[in-house]
């Protein structure tokens, strides 16, 4: 047996190999040793090898999937190893053999899966020309089926790993991936994405002579992406990928792009501190199933450039908060969209279920799910009429009439509550086959007899407490006490001996036991063939299938939109072909959720204004003022109403966000460095259509370098890039642009002070603000009195003495030419007084001068400040 094990281990490799031994997964040597740390199992030991006794740990098989989910957390995988053979006919160690590989990213158990978030397979391959590299992605979710691939030059590779966020990356052993996302690294030989190889594995998988159908004959290092990371995911499973029917290519210019910052930034799925609420995703996501929630995550990472799509998604939105339904409707009387969200709740993850099934993995209830489900669908097409007039719910409605056979066959063939797994009998319908029918009445047909074999027997033994029973191990018996053997007939064979009683078995009771075992054995065989059969017709139908959970998953998550929508108030937005943004009393959907009161504000970006100088108080709201346009555009690209009394939103082709920064300790960066690389990345990528957000640039270094650093950049965007661009500062100089540049304008964020201190408005209002109101705010952060006081002093100071620097009292009023001119000519009159004050000190002798002489000389003095 251990030969066999480590042949099989030789063939897992560094994975962590599950033996299948009865009811228990073993593992042994190295592979115990981890396990038993990783799952914290129980070590043992057994036999010996050379002498040393083998490490050996193990975990029950119906606990499999519990420890499988812990493992995959961890990033690692596993080979599972299972008996194939038959043990009564086997000599020697049982026939086994790996089955199935468990990676990170090839996850299709529902238990390992979350519900509400896909995991990815992704492949890399870098090639071309060392003056133009370039970098092909292939990534496949294979719950679901969806293949995609796309090209994008080296530097753009760690941006595009984050929007579509793999659970695992596979790439060529020579390949050197130097780049920072979450996930698990798989190496795989560097033949696996040789071309001719890759595209071969791709043409017999899609059994096609040629990939111009799928419109990806131009993107040539992303097909060896494809083909090594199909030839890699099918390996790990134990069936064809069938459910695979397609490959979609991904190009520049279809999404909104948004790098890793942004996305962190924003709190799309995540905050900043890695919770998963508040987020954006969190407030939306009023789903009725798994899939909704799903394709809702993927919409917001992924906003559409186009307008016709979002238009698509924005009137189907439209359509079902206005439609109604007549009163004979079956679900009432009430509006379309309460009843279409009512209807959803009842439906299972389709989506998955049609992957399991085209994997052969689908479990029994899961069909009898799907089964319950299909019967619901004619009445939910029936719902959706009145708002098939948008003609993205018409599509989407299309998709939901099945071919009425699947229905039918999982009527007949599937138990109304069948068990667990078709091992354990009781899947299959009564009434569907039969011979299986026959051979269950055989099997049960048990009761009567054994009742009169046991009254006849009691009476031809005279032993009244004589007993008929079974039990698994001994299967049928005759048991007598031990006070009445003596009783016992010839023709009775012993079969156990207990302390009080023996056990029989007569020819008659054997003859019968032989039957009734014969027959369940038979009928748990006949229903495993019949199971398979009806998974052979259900296959033929994975196709519809996966349409009709992709039309119902955009159902629910239209429906989830449109019910926000509704219950908040928001407003469709008016799309434009230009770069523009207009936005009235706009508000952060998150932040509006979490607090009692929110003062909307609007924001206006065109290519007469690209810039806004946003200036206030901390605290005041510049931040979220920021963030929330960037999420009102992002919910507009998505096709999603807006938190706004109305919007109007251009079309944009990247946001980029430089707020906050945090040190990277590990790549040898400072807080400064790293502000300085966002700031970098931003000049190097955004154009006329993008949204750039740019916080407090430059404050990490001195006053001097980060305001001239600040100065540069926003100069840099509004001259040369062009970009729409917030951009928050305390440096009051910059305030002074927009005279400078037309394009450019100051806002600020409105306070005020009050007998009980400072008073955060968070209004935004033209023109640079007045104050800074720093001491304000340190004082309500709980800054000690004695050091709020100290300050107070030193700022008076500081401004009676004029400070020397370029950056002048912070947040003062504008100063015009005028005043200018006004300030120039106090300065001459101050020094003609500064002489003459020296003239006059200089010519006394304080120790001569009488206390008469001493107070003459101090009016003097005081007469030349005057």
């Amino acid at each position: 047996m251990m030969q066999q094990y480590l042949r099989l281990k030789a063939e897992a490799g560094p994975l962590l190999l599950f033996y299948r031994m009865g009811d228990f997964y073993e593992m042994f040597y190295e592979d115990a040793e981890r396990g038993a740390r990783l799952l914290n199992l129980t070590l043992t030991k057994r036999g010996s090898s050379n002498g040393s006794p083998i490490p050996m740990a193990g975990l029950p098989v119906h606990a499999m999937e519990q420890y499988l989910a812990k493992l995959v957390a961890q990033g690692e995988s596993v080979a599972i190893c299972e008996q194939i053979g038959d043990p009564a006919a086997s000599k020697g160690p049982v026939e086994r053999r790996i089955v199935r590989i468990v990676t990170p990213g090839t996850l299709t158990d529902d238990a390992l899966l979350p519900a509400k978030a896909d995991r990815a397979l992704a492949a890399v391959c870098v090639s071309g020309k060392a003056r133009d590299p370039r970098a092909g992605l292939a990534w496949l979710n294979l719950a679901s089926g969806d293949f995609h691939v796309t090209e994008c030059s080296p530097a753009q590779l760690e941006s595009e790993l984050h929007r579509i966020a793999p659970a695992e990356v596979i790439y060529a052993d020579s390949t050197e991936l130097q780049l920072s996302f979450d996930g698990a690294r798989t190496r795989v030989p560097d033949w696996h994405f040789e071309a001719d190889g890759a595209r071969g594995h791709l043409l017999a998988h899609f059994k096609t002579d040629s990939l111009a159908g799928f419109d990806v004959e131009d993107m040539p290092v992303a097909v060896c992406a494809a083909g090594a990371l199909l030839r890699y995911a099918a390996r790990t499973q134990s069936h064809a990928l069938a459910h695979v029917q397609t490959i979609a290519a991904e190009r520049a210019g279809l999404y909104v792009l948004m790098d890793p910052v942004t996305r962190r930034n924003l709190e799309l799925t995540q905050t900043l501190s890695g919770e998963d609420a508040p987020t954006l995703f969190s407030l939306l996501d009023d789903c009725r199933t798994p899939m909704g929630s799903r394709l809702l995550r993927r919409w917001l990472h992924h906003p559409l450039r186009d307008n016709a799509p979002v238009l698509a998604r924005q009137e189907a939105i439209t359509a079902l908060m206005t439609a109604r339904l007549d009163m004979d409707q079956t679900f009432g009387a009430a509006g379309l969209l309460e009843s279409l969200r009512g209807a959803l709740q009842v439906f299972p993850d389709i989506e998955r279920i049609a992957a399991r099934l085209a994997l052969r993995s689908v479990r029994p209830r899961e069909l009898a799910s799907l089964r319950d489900a299909l019967a619901t669908l004619p009445q939910l097409h029936a719902l959706l009429a009145p708002a098939t007039g948008a003609a993205r719910v018409a599509a989407l409605a299309r998709h939901l009439t099945l071919d009425p056979a699947i229905a039918e066959l999982l009527q007949r063939a599937i138990a109304q509550e069948p068990a667990v797994a078709i091992r354990d009998g009781g899947v299959i319908a009564t009434g569907f086959d039969a011979e299986l029918d026959e051979l269950r009445a055989l099997a049960a047909d048990g009761g009567e007899f054994l009742i009169q074999l046991e009254a006849r027997e009691r009476e031809r033994t005279g032993i009244s407490n004589l007993r008929v029973e079974f039990n698994r191990v001994h299967g049928f018996y005759i048991e007598v006490t031990k006070g009445q053997t003596d009783k016992v007939p010839d023709d009775y064979r012993r079969r156990q001996t207990l302390k009080n009683a023996e056990r029989y078995i007569t020819p008659e009771l054997k003859t019968w036991e032989d039957k009734v075992l014969s027959a369940q054995d038979r009928s748990l065989a006949r229903e495993k063939w019949l199971f398979e059969q009806v998974l052979d017709v259900l296959a033929t139908h994975v196709r519809p299938l996966s349409d009709c959970a992709g039309a119902l998953a955009e159902l629910d998550t239209l429906a989830a939109l449109a019910e926000h929508a509704r219950r908040h108030d928001w407003a469709a937005p008016e799309l434009s072909e230009q770069a523009d943004i207009e936005i009235e009393a706009g508000r952060h959907p998150v932040v509006e959720n979490a607090i009692e009161r929110f003062t909307p504000n609007g924001c206006r970006l065109d290519p007469t204004r690209r810039m806004l100088l946003i200036t206030g108080p901390n605290m005041g709201g510049k931040s979220t003022y920021m963030r929330q346009v960037a999420l009102i555009v992002l919910l507009a690209r998505t096709g999603s109403f807006v938190p706004a009394a109305s919007a109007r939103i251009g079309r944009i082709d990247r946001i980029f966000t430089r707020i906050g920064a945090a040190d990277d300790l590990a790549g040898g960066r400072s807080t400064f460095m790293m502000e300085m690389t966002e700031a970098a990345a931003i000049l190097a990528a955004s154009t006329t259509h993008s949204l750039v957000l740019m916080d407090e640039i430059g404050r990490g270094t001195s006053t001097y370098d980060g305001l001239a650093l600040a100065w540069a950049i926003a100069q840099r965007l509004l001259t040369h890039n062009r970009a729409l661009t917030l951009f928050a500062t305390h440096y009051f100089e910059l305030t002074r642009l927009p005279s400078e540049q037309p394009t450019a304008a100051n806002v600020h964020l409105a306070a005020a002070e009050s007998a009980g201190g400072i008073v955060f408005l968070h209004e935004v209002r033209e023109g640079p603000a007045s104050r800074s109101y720093g001491i304000q705010v340190a004082q309500r952060a709980g800054v000690p009195a004695a050091v709020i006081r100290q300050a107070s002093r030193e700022l008076e100071r500081l401004e009676a003495q004029g400070a020397p620097t370029p950056q002048l009292g912070l947040f003062a009023a504008a100063i015009d030419a005028e005043a200018q001119s006004q300030a120039s000519a106090d300065h001459d009159a101050a020094l003609d007084a500064l002489a003459a004050l020296r003239t006059e000190l200089a010519s006394i002798d304080p120790d001569s001068l009488t206390p008469r002489e001493a107070l003459d000389a101090l009016y003097r003095l005081k007469a030349h400040l005057a």
